[in-house]
């Protein structure tokens, strides 16, 4: 990771709501965060909690309601138009299902080839070399697989084939959303392998969205925990697991498959369902499920605050706090 102070994605009070009157849905609701030069952040949360929503409208694929985002100093809010097609080749974002993100109709060569017939950077045989030496990287080799189109390939595959367009630019953040679920363990481990060794090929800097733990754990330098739309707690991967301020950070945890048949089964198990994102509970959201909420909690609404060097808690009540009393 970069020692620079100066993140590369800056993200302030983003918010975005879908529908309008009495029938909003807030899907992400303020939140905050930075990632710095040649990190990778993780984001994990309860399926519905906004993940793949954040990383949407970080690409303006779905407009924020409200918030400001900026990538290297720049805004990206207010770009319109050709400007904000041309800062957009700074981010790239590679989807959850691999197959239905490919062009069916394309060759495999064509498909990664397509950002630079767009913006036309190469051509010819610099064009050919280029997309020759992206699909080796990510293990396709174009000679055998290039005239062959995305139906002939397995899921991971496909999202090896993703992974190359996704840096036919050479971007500087790339958007990873939950890009290994849908794939069988095996290939999953492959997938994450070669995004470590082209990360640091190509000094690229992630956020890595996903809902398995054990896999955002060891991919990740810093964790985000979402829910219900709010950032509930940020920290150092290490700190984050291992000591855990939030409640459901704490119970997201517990919740965690061990690969150990022989392993404790965990005590702490969180009941009920998440509330509505039509309709979040007054104060703090987590607070319906929570063991520890207060009268505070439902009146007051919990701000993210540094308790550790780069380890930040949104609760009234943070977990170490209790454990003192």
């Amino acid at each position: 990771m970069s020692d620079s102070t100066q993140p590369l994605l800056k993200v302030r009070d983003l918010t975005v709501t879908f529908g309008s009157h009495r029938r909003k849905l807030s899907a992400v609701a303020g939140i905050s965060f930075d990632i710095f030069e040649g990190e990778t952040l993780g984001l994990v949360g309860e399926s519905g909690c906004g993940k793949s929503t954040t990383g949407k409208a970080l690409m303006r694929i779905v407009e924020p309601s409200s918030g400001t985002i900026e990538l290297e100093g720049i805004e990206l809010t207010t770009k319109k138009g050709k400007d904000l097609r041309n800062f957009r080749t700074r981010m790239q974002m590679i989807f959850q299902d691999p197959i239905s993100s490919l062009n069916p109709r394309r060759r495999v060569k064509d498909i990664v080839a397509e950002p630079l017939d767009c913006w036309k950077t190469v051509e010819g045989a610099e064009r050919e070399a280029l997309v020759n030496d992206l699909l080796s990287k990510v293990g396709i080799d174009p000679v055998a697989y290039g005239d062959r189109y995305a139906r002939q390939f397995s899921g991971g595959q496909c999202q090896r084939i993703s992974i190359a367009r996704s840096l036919a630019m050479r971007p500087k953040l790339l958007i990873c959303d939950e890009m290994v679920s849908a794939l069988d363990v095996s290939v999953q481990a492959q997938i994450l392998n070669l995004l470590e060794d082209l990360k640091a090929e190509y000094g690229l800097t992630l956020l890595f969205i996903a809902h398995d733990l054990a896999v955002v754990k060891n991919v990740s330098d810093r964790v985000a925990v979402m829910y219900l739309g709010k950032i509930c707690e940020i920290g150092p991967s290490d700190t984050l697991y291992e000591s855990p301020e939030h409640p459901y950070t704490k119970f997201l945890l517990g919740a965690a498959l061990e690969a150990d048949p022989d392993s404790p089964i965990h005590g702490d198990v969180l009941s009920g369902e998440p509330p509505s994102p039509m309709n979040p509970p007054s104060g703090c959201r987590f607070r319906t499920r929570c063991p520890n909420a207060t009268d505070k909690c439902a009146n007051e609404e919990p701000q993210l605050v540094e308790i550790a060097t780069g380890h930040q808690v949104a609760c009234h009540y943070p977990l170490s706090t209790l454990a003192r009393k």
